[in-house]
Protein backbone atom coordinates (compact mmCIF):
# COMPACT_ATOMS: atom_id res chain seq x y z
CA UNK A 1 0.00 0.00 0.00
CA UNK A 2 1.16 3.74 -0.97
CA UNK A 3 2.34 6.19 1.72
CA UNK A 4 1.16 9.37 1.08
CA UNK A 5 3.94 11.22 1.73
CA UNK A 6 1.78 14.76 2.62
CA UNK A 7 0.14 13.24 5.28
CA UNK A 8 1.70 14.03 8.75
CA UNK A 9 -0.17 10.78 10.26
CA UNK A 10 1.41 8.60 7.49
CA UNK A 11 4.90 9.41 6.82
CA UNK A 12 7.10 8.01 4.24
CA UNK A 13 8.85 4.51 5.48
CA UNK A 14 12.68 5.80 6.13
CA UNK A 15 14.37 1.98 6.29
CA UNK A 16 13.37 0.38 3.35
CA UNK A 17 14.31 -2.71 1.60
CA UNK A 18 14.00 -3.65 -2.10
CA UNK A 19 13.84 -7.14 -2.95
CA UNK A 20 13.74 -9.20 -6.22
CA UNK A 21 15.65 -11.52 -8.46
CA UNK A 22 19.15 -10.76 -9.71
CA UNK A 23 18.68 -8.51 -12.84
CA UNK A 24 15.15 -7.08 -11.59
CA UNK A 25 16.40 -3.32 -10.57
CA UNK A 26 17.23 -3.76 -7.25
CA UNK A 27 19.86 -1.41 -6.89
CA UNK A 28 18.05 0.91 -9.70
CA UNK A 29 15.14 1.48 -7.80
CA UNK A 30 16.98 1.51 -4.09
CA UNK A 31 18.83 4.52 -6.06
CA UNK A 32 15.88 6.47 -7.06
CA UNK A 33 14.18 5.78 -3.82
CA UNK A 34 17.23 6.98 -2.28
CA UNK A 35 17.25 10.42 -4.03
CA UNK A 36 13.66 11.14 -3.64
CA UNK A 37 13.36 10.33 0.04
CA UNK A 38 16.95 11.91 1.05
CA UNK A 39 17.71 8.48 2.96
CA UNK A 40 21.06 7.09 2.26
CA UNK A 41 21.81 4.40 0.03
CA UNK A 42 24.33 1.55 0.63
CA UNK A 43 24.70 -0.50 -2.53
CA UNK A 44 25.12 -3.87 -0.78
CA UNK A 45 26.90 -6.19 -3.76
CA UNK A 46 29.76 -3.36 -3.16
CA UNK A 47 29.64 -4.25 1.09
CA UNK A 48 30.22 -7.95 0.19
CA UNK A 49 32.48 -8.56 -2.58
CA UNK A 50 36.09 -7.97 -2.21
CA UNK A 51 38.76 -7.62 -4.93
CA UNK A 52 38.66 -10.78 -6.81
CA UNK A 53 35.20 -11.73 -6.04
CA UNK A 54 35.96 -12.58 -2.38
CA UNK A 55 33.61 -12.23 0.30
CA UNK A 56 34.48 -9.20 2.42
CA UNK A 57 35.08 -10.66 6.06
CA UNK A 58 33.08 -7.57 7.43
CA UNK A 59 30.06 -7.72 5.37
CA UNK A 60 27.62 -8.47 8.22
CA UNK A 61 29.55 -6.11 10.66
CA UNK A 62 29.14 -3.28 7.74
CA UNK A 63 25.48 -3.91 6.71
CA UNK A 64 25.15 -3.98 10.81
CA UNK A 65 26.48 -0.16 11.32
CA UNK A 66 24.87 0.93 8.22
CA UNK A 67 21.48 -0.35 8.92
CA UNK A 68 21.60 1.06 12.67
CA UNK A 69 21.45 4.72 11.10
CA UNK A 70 17.42 5.94 11.65
CA UNK A 71 16.61 5.61 8.25
CA UNK A 72 18.66 3.91 5.19
CA UNK A 73 17.57 2.02 1.66
CA UNK A 74 19.61 -1.00 0.16
CA UNK A 75 18.85 -4.06 -1.65
CA UNK A 76 17.68 -7.53 0.37
CA UNK A 77 20.65 -9.84 -0.29
CA UNK A 78 22.90 -12.15 1.12
CA UNK A 79 22.06 -15.01 3.09
CA UNK A 80 24.04 -13.88 5.87
CA UNK A 81 22.14 -10.72 5.76
CA UNK A 82 19.08 -10.94 5.00
CA UNK A 83 17.79 -11.59 8.50
CA UNK A 84 19.04 -8.81 9.75
CA UNK A 85 18.49 -6.34 7.34
CA UNK A 86 14.40 -7.60 7.58
CA UNK A 87 14.39 -7.33 11.25
CA UNK A 88 15.33 -3.61 10.47
CA UNK A 89 13.58 -2.97 7.49
CA UNK A 90 10.24 -0.68 7.93
CA UNK A 91 9.43 -1.62 4.62
CA UNK A 92 10.62 -4.56 2.06
CA UNK A 93 9.85 -3.45 -2.08
CA UNK A 94 9.23 -6.73 -3.40
CA UNK A 95 10.01 -6.36 -6.96
CA UNK A 96 8.35 -9.24 -8.77
CA UNK A 97 8.68 -8.99 -12.05
CA UNK A 98 8.34 -11.75 -14.88
CA UNK A 99 11.17 -14.34 -15.29
CA UNK A 100 10.84 -13.13 -18.84
CA UNK A 101 11.40 -9.20 -17.87
CA UNK A 102 14.51 -10.53 -15.69
CA UNK A 103 16.04 -12.51 -17.87
CA UNK A 104 16.33 -10.00 -20.62
CA UNK A 105 17.24 -7.48 -17.61
CA UNK A 106 20.02 -9.28 -16.53
CA UNK A 107 20.84 -10.61 -19.95
CA UNK A 108 21.26 -6.80 -21.60
CA UNK A 109 23.52 -5.58 -18.18
CA UNK A 110 25.44 -8.79 -18.29
CA UNK A 111 26.61 -8.32 -21.68
CA UNK A 112 27.27 -4.42 -21.48
CA UNK A 113 29.49 -4.27 -18.49
CA UNK A 114 31.74 -7.38 -20.13
CA UNK A 115 31.82 -5.45 -23.17
CA UNK A 116 32.52 -2.28 -21.76
CA UNK A 117 34.39 -3.81 -19.17
CA UNK A 118 32.66 -1.48 -16.43
CA UNK A 119 34.49 -1.54 -12.73
CA UNK A 120 31.56 -3.35 -10.61
CA UNK A 121 32.88 -3.32 -6.99
CA UNK A 122 36.23 -3.38 -5.65
CA UNK A 123 38.35 -3.82 -8.80
CA UNK A 124 35.87 -6.85 -10.11
CA UNK A 125 34.64 -6.83 -13.78
CA UNK A 126 31.74 -9.15 -15.27
CA UNK A 127 33.88 -12.30 -15.93
CA UNK A 128 34.20 -13.82 -19.89
CA UNK A 129 30.92 -14.55 -20.95
CA UNK A 130 31.72 -17.68 -21.78
CA UNK A 131 31.80 -19.02 -18.20
CA UNK A 132 27.63 -19.08 -18.29
CA UNK A 133 28.37 -22.52 -19.58
CA UNK A 134 31.02 -23.43 -16.66
CA UNK A 135 30.05 -21.83 -13.46
CA UNK A 136 27.03 -22.49 -11.88
CA UNK A 137 26.93 -19.24 -9.92
CA UNK A 138 27.12 -17.36 -13.42
CA UNK A 139 24.84 -14.03 -12.42
CA UNK A 140 22.44 -15.23 -15.52
CA UNK A 141 22.65 -18.64 -14.55
CA UNK A 142 21.68 -17.51 -11.13
CA UNK A 143 19.14 -15.28 -11.72
CA UNK A 144 17.07 -18.31 -14.19
CA UNK A 145 17.89 -20.82 -10.93
CA UNK A 146 16.64 -18.12 -8.26
CA UNK A 147 13.67 -16.21 -9.62
CA UNK A 148 11.31 -18.46 -8.38
CA UNK A 149 12.50 -18.58 -4.92
CA UNK A 150 12.29 -14.80 -4.47
CA UNK A 151 8.41 -14.69 -3.59
CA UNK A 152 8.83 -17.58 -0.67
CA UNK A 153 11.72 -15.81 1.13
CA UNK A 154 9.49 -12.66 0.69
CA UNK A 155 6.22 -14.14 2.08
CA UNK A 156 8.42 -16.16 4.72
CA UNK A 157 9.91 -12.44 6.30
CA UNK A 158 6.69 -10.93 6.13
CA UNK A 159 5.02 -13.76 7.96
CA UNK A 160 7.40 -14.20 10.96
CA UNK A 161 7.58 -9.87 10.79
CA UNK A 162 4.10 -8.19 11.95
CA UNK A 163 5.49 -4.56 11.65
CA UNK A 164 7.20 -4.96 7.97
CA UNK A 165 4.92 -3.79 5.35
CA UNK A 166 5.82 -5.65 2.08
CA UNK A 167 4.99 -3.54 -1.05
CA UNK A 168 4.87 -6.31 -4.41
CA UNK A 169 4.83 -4.40 -7.71
CA UNK A 170 4.96 -6.95 -10.57
CA UNK A 171 6.01 -4.57 -13.43
CA UNK A 172 8.24 -0.90 -13.83
CA UNK A 173 4.98 1.02 -13.95
CA UNK A 174 4.23 0.06 -10.27
CA UNK A 175 7.12 0.75 -9.35
CA UNK A 176 6.66 4.07 -10.81
CA UNK A 177 3.59 4.68 -9.50
CA UNK A 178 4.48 3.72 -5.90
CA UNK A 179 7.99 5.95 -5.93
CA UNK A 180 5.39 8.74 -7.20
CA UNK A 181 3.07 8.38 -4.89
CA UNK A 182 5.10 7.68 -1.70
CA UNK A 183 7.86 10.43 -2.23
CA UNK A 184 5.47 12.58 -5.03
CA UNK A 185 7.47 15.62 -4.59
CA UNK A 186 11.05 14.17 -5.13
CA UNK A 187 10.10 11.31 -7.17
CA UNK A 188 10.79 12.51 -10.66
CA UNK A 189 13.73 10.83 -13.08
Amino acid sequence: MPHAAADPHNPPPRRILVAGASGAGKSTLARRIAAASGLPFQEIDALFHGPDWTPRPSFVADVDAFTSQPGWVTEWQYDSARELLADRAQVLVFLDYSRARVMRQVVVRTVRRRVRREELWNGNLEPSLTTIFSDPEHIIRWAWNTHGSRGELVADAARRRPHLEVVRLRNPREAEAWLATTYPFHSGR
